[in-house]
């Protein structure tokens, strides 16, 4: 017998949230998207045309009393992320949430037990673990081609300046959270272990308009990083760069090395006569990560067919969030801090 459609409710349409709809509506096997919530009411009913014309509401607590909606995907502002989930789970909707998971372990924690409580799939979108390059640098990492991991550097370089709501940390917890919590999952990941020390600097050099009012925030940071099994980390990341989305890492080995990514865009090189080699650069996350949003989005409903947990869960998503709060720390104290 065949199994129904899982049909998806999407909270938050901006160019996130619109990447999974696009491939749960279209895409993905077995699923279909239902309804759409924003509290802007052209981009909820932009969305809700682009996607066949679904229902549309403005909060999204009427999405979730929804009878037709069986799960949900979150792509609104972290801050909102815990309630939302919970919410959610409570109404037995299966939910992956797009990444930071939420502002603090302890909100990551209510999600994951809310998801336990209800039995439901809770899936978090750390989507460079699909991408193809990715996965195969971890084969090859678990085939031991490089030895032991001793340092893993990751950078996220991202062209376009921060919104203005990202400014007060408070509600954002700053680039650590919004820029490089792919970077941090990424190190986790390769080294196969937990981050034991992080030490952080942070400024802020692209956005003055953000300095008088939230002198705290930053549009650049490095981290530095000691793991549980003694393995090093490095993660750069950055906004308003303006020269390419830059996303890239290595993987050192105890002889040998991984890397992963580029900046151009195509194959083509120009030779100009004025003696410069010219390619295009990448310029956007939303293209070069195509493939892997796809992937994680079947994955998400075939857990959901399947009755299985998903490979990426809350665990995953709080550990990173426990590096966001403990790197933000390390910046506004200015010495290493220790994780638990």
């Amino acid at each position: 017998m065949q199994k129904p459609l899982v049909h998806v409710g999407i909270v938050g349409s901006g160019r996130a949230g619109m990447i999974h709809a696009q491939n749960f509506a279209r895409l993905v096997p077995g699923a279909g998207v239902a309804a759409v919530s924003d509290p802007v009411a052209a981009t909820r009913a932009s969305a809700s045309e682009a996607l066949g014309g679904v229902a549309q509401y403005e909060d999204y607590r009427a999405l979730l009393d929804d009878p037709k909606v069986n799960a949900i995907l979150i792509a609104a502002p972290t801050a909102l992320h815990c309630e939302i989930a919970v919410a959610a789970a409570e109404r037995g909707k299966h939910v992956f949430c797009e990444k930071p998971m939420a502002m603090n372990p302890a909100e990551c924690d209510r999600m994951v037990a809310a998801a336990d409580k209800a039995g439901i799939v809770l899936q978090i979108g750390f989507m460079r673990r699909f991408d193809e390059g990715f996965r195969q640098a971890r084969e090859r990492v678990q085939a031991g081609e490089i030895g032991e991991v001793v340092l893993v550097k990751s950078c996220t370089h991202g062209p376009t300046y921060p919104k203005p709501w990202m400014f007060d940390l408070r509600l954002s917890n700053g680039p650590l959270a919004e820029v490089c919590s792919h970077d941090i999952d990424t190190l986790r990941w390769f080294t196969g272990s937990e981050f034991q020390e992080v030490y952080a600097i942070a400024g802020n050099y692209r956005t003055p308009e953000a300095r008088a009012e939230f002198p705290d925030f930053y549009d650049q940071v490095l981290l530095t990083a000691r793991f549980n099994n003694g393995a090093q980390g490095s993660i750069t990341g950055a906004q308003g760069v303006q020269y390419a989305y830059d996303s890239r890492v290595e993987i050192v080995g105890t002889h040998g090395l991984i890397t992963i990514g580029r900046l151009n865009a195509g194959a083509a090189v120009v030779c100009t006569r004025d003696k410069e080699l010219r390619q295009p650069a990448i310029v956007s996350w939303t293209g070069l990560y195509r493939d892997a949003y796809l992937a994680e989005d079947c994955e998400f409903i075939d857990a959901i067919r399947s009755e299985r947990s998903a490979s990426v869960n809350g665990r995953d998503g709080r550990a990173a969030v426990a590096v966001v709060n403990a790197g933000n720390q390390s910046i506004l104290e200015r010495k290493p801090i220790q994780l638990t």
